[in-house]
């Protein structure tokens, strides 16, 4: 990306925050701003509105967001290809990648035969275990890379974001349907429940939104916690009346073979991020770079 107000503007749109993308890029917060003010005078239009102590982007900033993304992995692609042609060993070597169940399951296997047939030397190999133990494998050097959901952040790693995702709640197909409106909370919450195991991302998102309205799990009726997706919705198709919660991309077929429903219940969003994450302060190791372009592209595509 030739302009570096581009890559400025493009990690505060990240961060949403001016601060953050100062300490990513090395620069003062004051020149962040100046950064943005000059974009905004080159285009004639705000990109970011500040509310209180949050930024968000404006319409024109989203716009600017999408094409300055698309520059940036068109301009990495063009060099990893440049350099695969200068030096085709510089693409090879061992890659370690770790990912939470749900994008182990239902996200990175339909990326990896494009990714492998793109660096057929690059020795790759994936990790699947909760969020929790991603980011403990990481931290002892297990992992060159990691993939998790979730909202807890540990200060010794990095994170970035993915895609976005959200949880939904399911339960076997019924003889009427999925409800024609949401179901109330009390009501849903008096469902048998079937939910993740500690350590998972998709239970800390459940627990949060229910801790936000006084609502803990100890005073509800877990049928059992169960440590797959898979296993969730298994028990679901086996047991009727259950309720669990589960990642909109992973019913795909049960859906669409009428197998489960999704239920919407009141008040109740379980919106999250999928994210890729490494040590703090430690430079990735090429493969890992290349795989942490290349899915950003991927996930952009899907974006779109």
């Amino acid at each position: 990306m030739s302009d570096f107000r581009l890559r400025v503007f493009t990690a505060v749109a990240r961060h949403l925050s001016f601060t953050k993308a100062g300490q990513e890029l090395f620069v003062s917060q004051p020149a962040v701003t100046k950064h943005i003010r000059e974009l905004e005078a080159q285009y004639g239009q705000r990109l970011l509105e500040r509310r209180g102590n949050r930024v968000a982007l404006t319409e024109a900033g989203r716009l600017l967001l999408a094409h300055a993304e698309a520059v940036a992995a068109s301009a990495q692609q063009l060099g990893e290809q440049l350099a695969g042609l200068r030096d085709p060993e510089e693409a090879a070597g061992r890659l370690r990648l770790g990912a939470s169940t749900t994008i182990s399951q239902y996200v990175l296997p339909a990326w990896l035969p494009a990714f492998q047939q793109r660096y057929p030397q690059v020795h790759l190999s994936l990790y699947s275990a909760n969020s929790e133990h991603i980011a403990d494998a990481l931290l002892r050097g297990e992992l060159d890379l990691g993939f998790v959901e979730g909202r807890t952040k540990n200060r010794d790693l990095h994170y970035e974001l993915l895609l976005p995702d959200e949880l939904v709640a399911v339960r076997r197909t019924t003889p009427a349907g999925p409800p024609a409106k949401p179901v109330p909370l009390a009501e849903a919450l008096a469902s048998p429940l079937v939910l993740r195991e500690r350590g998972s991302g998709t239970l800390e998102v459940v627990e949060m939104a229910l801790r936000e309205r006084k609502i803990k799990l100890g005073d509800l009726a877990v049928a059992c916690y169960l440590d797959s997706t898979e296993a969730i919705k298994s028990y679901l198709e086996a047991a009727p009346g259950a309720l669990g919660f589960v990642s909109r991309p992973a019913l795909t077929r049960e859906l669409a073979a009428g197998l489960l429903e999704v239920v919407p219940i009141a008040g109740l969003a379980l919106p999250r991020q999928f994210e890729a994450v490494w040590v703090q302060g430690q430079p990735l190791p090429r493969p890992a770079q290349r795989f942490l372009s290349f899915a950003q592209g991927k996930a952009n595509a899907r974006v779109a």
